[in-house]
């Protein structure tokens, strides 16, 4: 694990494939060191890091592959239980992937002899997202170019179904508010969904298009963030369905909006994949200008820290991450 200066990085992981999607496990998991997980082409990798940031004893990094999970098709997205544990004996290992080919699928690992998956079937085109309940990890949320979003049990039978009114980019559970699902539409629509009733509670309107990412505020659960055509966006949502802040910030077309999980005024966004580099600038509401501008090779995927304010982005055979200030 190097500094590498030269793109401005922290720290990069050197991997065998281009990286498609990278997602810090967002829950605590038992252990001193932090859960990554990265799709390529065909599998996903399984890995921890150690930042010098939270541990004297670390040099800059530490990464370490616990396994590789044969997945056979690209990967598009991946989304951590809250039951992964690193202190049980043996330890559990669980998440659930979206694939090019329309299915999900859940892994199980104790990263030994069991490694089980699932398939879940009934989506009509590509899956943009996925979630899993937060709380206890029984359900898995799902929002596809179908114009649905869906919500599974872990045995893969739909348990509730959403239909949309455009492609669902970005679907959201938060563990303050275990009945709700946010849910964004590519038309500039996000709503909540009571998961009792099974009907919309509140909508809020970007009044700009396409909506590519919305992420809910682990740190305050009324703030929501948006990137739609260039801009980001933000809402309070007790003060009005349009946004309270927006600012221009990706020269073609901004990607994906991620809130920090440790700063209800920290935010990243990517731009558009270019042709050569993609851009990650992370911002603060306190701060006219971004914070931190990086640039990754043809970049994808998004993941902040689950204590640090560090996130990371994935690309050619990399990952690269980036510590900002708080």
């Amino acid at each position: 694990m190097k500094q590498d200066s030269t793109r401005n990085t922290s720290y990069t992981v050197d991997c065998e494939d281009y990286v498609h999607v990278v997602q810090f496990n967002p829950f605590d998991s038992g252990d001193a060191c932090s859960l990554i997980a990265y799709g390529g082409n065909n599998y996903v990798v399984v890995g921890t890091c150690r930042f010098q940031e939270e541990d004297a004893e670390v040099e800059g990094m530490q990464y370490k592959t616990l396994r590789t999970f044969h997945h056979g098709i690209r990967v598009d997205a991946i989304a951590w239980s809250p039951e992964t544990r690193l202190d049980a004996i043996p330890p559990q290992i669980r998440f659930c992937t979206a694939a090019s080919d329309r299915k999900l699928r859940l892994f199980t690992s104790d990263l030994q002899d069991k490694n089980e998956f699932k398939t879940f079937d009934g989506h009509s085109d590509y899956i943009n997202d996925l979630v899993f309940a937060p709380n206890e990890g029984q359900e898995v949320a799902s929002v596809s170019d179908d114009h649905t979003c869906r919500v599974w049990d872990l045995e893969g039978n739909e348990k509730a179904h959403f239909v949309l009114r455009s492609p669902g980019m970005s679907v959201c559970w938060h563990p303050e508010e275990a009945f709700k699902l946010m849910v964004a539409e590519k038309n500039g629509t996000i709503r909540f969904y009571d998961l009792i009733t099974q009907q919309a509670i509140l909508s809020l309107e970007c009044e700009q298009t396409p909506l590519m990412s919305a992420d809910w505020c682990l740190k305050n659960t009324l703030k929501i963030g948006a990137v739609a055509g260039s801009d980001w966006l933000i809402w309070d949502i007790t003060r009005s369905s349009y946004p309270q802040d927006k600012r221009p910030v990706h020269v073609d077309r901004a990607r994906l909006f991620r809130w920090s999980r440790v700063n209800e005024n920290l935010f990243a966004t990517t731009g558009y994949p270019g042709k050569t580099t993609t851009q990650l600038l992370v911002h603060h509401l306190g701060h006219p200008q971004p914070i931190l501008t990086g640039t990754a090779a043809v970049g994808s995927g998004l993941t902040w820290h689950r204590t640090l304010p560090l996130c990371a982005v994935g690309g050619d055979h990399k990952i690269f991450f980036w510590v900002t200030e708080m």
